[in-house]
Formats: structure tokens, C-alpha cells, sequence
């Protein structure tokens, strides 16, 4: 029978000279493979200490990289020690506000009046010019 290993157990194993990682409710110690993971050594370090199931099937491993984990295999996980996911819940959106529309026509009007004055008195230049 397989040694099972609690997640606070597995978790101080999280270093590049002795790092263990939970895939699929299994524990693998994967030390001596740090150097020749694709990925680099800091891809598997960054995923110790928590289920890295998600991690793991995201890159989407081949079948020999899959069969290559049995030679790491130490345990099982009791997965009662692993938290719960949370699911993503969005913040919540504010409230339309009318007033922020008013601040918004102030802005624009402090910035158009301005240029409509200077147009009126370029324009007023130059047909006063042109007239005499």
C-alpha cells in the first residue's frame, strides 16, 4: 500500500534540491528531474505546495511525459488536506452615476469653450484684415 502524505507534509518539500509535487491526488518527488524538465526547474518549484493538477494538464503533457511520472511516484495525497477551490467570483460593478455625466460635460466644455473663443477671434483677425 501506498504511503499517504498530508499537503503540509508534501509542502515542505519545495526547494530545487528536494521538490515534491501533487498531480492528480498522487505525490511525486521530481528532484532529479529538475534539470531536464522543458519547462525549466522554476515551472515545477513554483508549483509545489499545492495541487498542481490544473498546472500539469494545462501545458497538456504527451503520453511519455504522463508514463515518465511513475518512476517519481512517492504516495497518495489525503486529499482531505487540500483546500477547497474557491470559485471566481467578479467584484461587484458600481452603479451607473448621472452625476459623473455632468463632470464629464464640465471637462469637455472647459475644454472647447477656450477653442471656441480663440476661433472666433482668429476669425474675427483675419476678416477685419481682409476687409480694409
Amino acid at each position: 500500500m501506498a504511503k499517504v502524505f498530508t499537503l503540509a507534509e508534501v509542502s515542505e518539500h519545495n526547494t530545487n534540491k528536494d521538490c515534491w509535487l501533487v498531480i492528480a491526488g498522487k505525490v511525486y518527488d521530481v528532484t532529479k528531474f529538475l534539470e531536464d524538465h522543458p519547462g525549466g526547474d522554476e515551472v515545477l518549484v513554483s508549483s509545489t505546495g499545492k495541487d498542481a493538477t490544473d498546472d500539469f494538464e494545462d501545458v497538456g503533457h504527451s503520453a511519455s511525459a504522463k508514463a515518465m511520472m511513475e518512476e517519481f511516484y512517492v504516495g497518495e495525497i489525503n486529499t482531505s488536506t487540500i483546500p477547497k477551490q474557491t470559485k471566481y467570483t467578479p467584484p461587484k460593478q458600481p452603479k451607473y452615476d448621472q452625476d459623473k455625466t455632468s463632470e464629464f460635460i464640465i471637462k469637455l466644455l472647459q475644454f472647447l469653450v477656450p477653442l471656441i473663443i480663440l476661433g472666433v477671434a482668429v476669425g474675427i483677425r483675419f476678416y477685419t484684415k481682409s476687409s480694409t
